[in-house]
C-alpha cells in the first residue's frame, strides 16, 4: 500500500466563552471566523487553511500539558506579540529558549493554554529546559 502524506486540518476545542475566545484569537493570532452561532459555536481558519472550531462547554478540564501552538516567523515576532499582550493587560511571562524554540505560554480566555514560538536554527529540541505548565 502506498503511503499518502496528509496533514492535520482541523481541531475542535471546548471553551467556556466562545465569543471571548473568538475575539482573542482574531486579535492576537490572526484567525478569521467564517461561521458563528453566537455563544455556542464558532468556526475559524488561518492563512494556511487550518480549521479551528470553538464549542461551548462547562467545567472543562484539559490535561495540564495540553496547549495549542501558534508558530511565529522570528524571535522579533514572538517578542512583539508578547509585548502587545502585556501592553493590553494580559499576564504572560517573557519568552525563553525552551525545547529548541523561542517561546512563551499564556492562559487564554475560555480555559485554553496557548503557546507562541519560533524554532531556533541549530537548537536541539530534545535538550534544554522543559516548559513549566503549572506556572501559568
Amino acid at each position: 500500500m502506498e503511503a499518502v502524506h496528509k496533514k492535520i486540518n482541523h481541531l475542535n476545542l471546548t471553551v467556556t466563552d466562545v465569543i471571548e475566545v473568538q475575539h482573542f484569537l482574531e486579535t492576537y493570532f490572526g484567525l478569521t471566523c467564517y461561521v458563528n452561532a453566537g455563544k455556542a459555536f464558532a468556526a475559524m481558519t488561518d492563512d494556511d487553511g487550518f480549521l479551528l472550531n470553538l464549542m461551548y462547554g462547562k467545567d472543562i478540564k484539559y490535561p495540564e500539558t495540553f496547549h495549542v501552538g501558534f508558530p511565529q516567523d522570528s524571535k522579533e515576532e514572538v517578542d512583539n506579540l508578547n509585548q502587545r499582550l502585556k501592553n493590553d493587560g494580559i499576564q504572560v511571562e517573557s519568552p525563553a529558549i525552551v525545547h529548541g524554540s523561542y517561546t512563551f505560554y499564556l492562559q487564554a480566555p475560555g480555559g485554553i493554554t496557548l503557546e507562541a514560538y519560533c524554532l531556533i536554527e541549530g537548537e536541539d529540541p530534545t535538550k534544554g529546559p522543559r516548559p513549566s505548565f503549572g506556572k501559568l
